[in-house]
């Protein structure tokens, strides 16, 4: 599988363990700081340990798994133990997990010391189509998914799609919402792909496609100026239910479930605003909820998703702005949706 080549980084795919150790001897670098959390670390870091131990410079740093870990305070325990390690600005951080570690541990890199190198590893299917792509970092505050970020560029990305297969079912179809995202925004074709596939565990082909297609857009946008809104396709709500969930249930939704509930939402809307066809919304809402199960959406819970919703980080002038669909393959951005036309969304999916 051909190693994509980003801005100013390469994505391997191939032999990407013997990649990452490659990369590390040729950076020189003073130490290295593998960044993980417990799940990853029983289940993917031994392989690493393993092809890096020869370096004889390599320290663990865990935390525990989840998103309520992505915060600053976390942050300030990494940084703390970097100090305590003495890590110089010629040390490496190696992001070892799902999105969580990758968005995190990107973040702390850029703003130590003004900024050490760093590479991701992602383990998950969601960090591999998505979150390890492009350059963001960030970590949630009071509730409010990646209000505290940088846009900083790893050195490299490194996937091994071996480590999907330590996935159980639930998160592989959290890496499938972002999967058929990146078809519904810019590939019909590839989306038809997905829908005829064995999503159990999807290929490495089509995870290869979903990073082409993510790399393209960043490519040409790389700070979110413009066509990157694209991949916010299903997030301005999906986002809001994600964190209501988080806060509220003790099985809390993942972000491909949420995010599968906002780009129904958002289908609903561009429906009713950007001319998607009833075909096309129907066939949005029927391949979503056969692969997603049904969560139960509130009227009471409206106004606080909605207030969710103002904080995300998207809007301009107080306004509510989503991606939406002209047909399946085609967006637009940019979108002012009011509260009523949201509350309107949130009902369709609620009734299906």
């Amino acid at each position: 599988m051909q190693t994509i080549q980003s801005d100013s980084y390469p994505i391997f795919f191939e032999n990407s363990i013997q990649e990452l150790v490659k990369f590390v001897e040729r950076g020189n670098y003073s130490r290295l700081f593998i960044l993980t959390d417990e799940n990853t670390g029983e289940f993917c870091l031994p392989a690493i340990q393993t092809a890096l131990a020869h370096l004889d410079k390599t320290d663990i740093i865990e935390v525990n798994a989840g998103e309520e870990s992505k915060n600053i305070d976390f942050c300030v325990g990494i940084w703390k133990m970097l100090i305590d390690f003495g890590a110089d600005r010629k040390a490496l951080m190696i992001n070892v997990g799902g999105g969580v570690i990758t968005d995190m541990g990107g973040f702390v890199a850029s703003t130590y010391k003004r900024g050490i190198d760093f590479v991701q590893v992602p383990t998950t299917l969601s960090a591999q189509v998505d979150a390890s792509v492009g350059g963001k970092t960030g970590v949630d505050l009071d509730g409010v998914k990646n209000i505290i970020g940088t846009f900083t560029q790893p050195k490299a990305v490194f996937m091994d799609v071996d480590f999907l297969k330590t996935l159980p079912p639930r998160q592989i179809l959290s890496g499938l919402a972002e999967m058929l995202k990146h078809g519904l925004i810019v590939d019909s074709a590839y989306w038809d792909d997905l829908k005829n596939s064995d999503l159990t565990l999807p290929s490495v082909e089509l995870v290869h496609r979903s990073v082409e297609i993510k790399n393209e857009v960043v490519i040409e946008d790389p700070h979110e100026k413009g066509i990157r809104k694209a991949l916010n396709l299903g997030h301005t709500i999906g986002h809001a239910v994600e964190t209501y969930s988080l806060m509220n249930d003790d099985n809390h939704l993942t972000h491909g479930e949420a995010i599968a509930i906002g780009m129904i939402c958002e289908a609903w809307l561009a429906n009713k605003k950007t001319g998607l066809p009833d075909a096309d919304l129907q066939e949005i809402t029927d391949v979503l909820s056969s692969l997603y199960p049904h969560y139960q959406l509130k009227e009471e819970t409206f106004d606080i998703l909605l207030q969710h919703m103002q904080n995300d980080k998207k809007n301009e002038n107080g306004n509510i702005n989503c991606t939406l669909l002209t047909r399946i393959g085609q967006y637009s951005i940019d979108n002012v949706c009011t509260p009523a036309e949201i509350c309107d969304s949130l009902r369709y999916y609620a009734a299906l």
